[in-house]
């Protein structure tokens, strides 16, 4: 007669497994992210292209979200007119995107090449760095944003392919130049 014998953990049972644990985790890193930032921008395209634009990007979280979906409305503008847009018409000058975070998944109001709501897959490679997955349209996209130098800095590196053929490869110095603001209401 056989027994059972059941695999052993090291980790106490409330940290297997525990969607709360990986909550907090992503919740955490999010809130890191929080603030004002300059986004120095290099766009490689295939024909050997390539464009910089510099970009201002402001990261917010919502009031009272203890019991819910935790949310952050990321607004974007240029810091200062570039032909960039006008050289690259899909790209947006300007917008406001809000997101809510759902176990691993990202649930956006919008993509970054559509204006239709995705979802983004999310794997944590450490406490410092997230890589995000969206697969939307024609388009597979592969972002890694990590913070550096105790979160004063922010290095984005996003990949994106067009049914199957890399379009775009993106690099992307952030700087905080602002800390969190206060939380929006939950109705803005």
């Amino acid at each position: 007669m056989a027994t059972r014998v059941h695999p052993v953990s090291s980790q106490p049972p409330a940290a297997r497994g525990s969607r709360i644990q990986l909550d907090t985790t992503l919740r955490r890193w999010f809130n890191r992210n929080l603030g004002l930032w300059r986004s120095r921008r290099q766009y490689f395209f295939p024909d050997d292209e390539v464009l910089r634009v510099d970009m201002l990007l402001r990261v917010q979280t919502f009031e009272d979200q203890a019991e819910s979906e935790p949310r952050y409305r990321i607004t974007w503008w240029p810091e200062k007119e570039y032909d960039f847009f006008d050289i690259k018409p899909r790209y947006v000058r300007e917008g406001v995107m809000d997101a809510s975070l759902c176990g691993h998944q990202l649930r956006r109001s919008r993509g970054y090449l559509c204006g239709s709501p995705t979802k983004s897959q999310i794997r944590q490679a450490d406490e410092h760095e997230l890589v995000f997955e969206s697969h939307y349209q024609e388009w597979d996209i592969l972002e890694h944003i990590r913070l550096v130098d105790q979160d004063r800095f922010r290095a984005r590196s996003i990949y994106s392919w067009r049914d199957g053929n890399l379009e775009l490869a993106e690099m992307h110095h952030e700087i905080r130049l602002e800390p969190a603001g206060p939380p929006l209401p939950p109705d803005a």
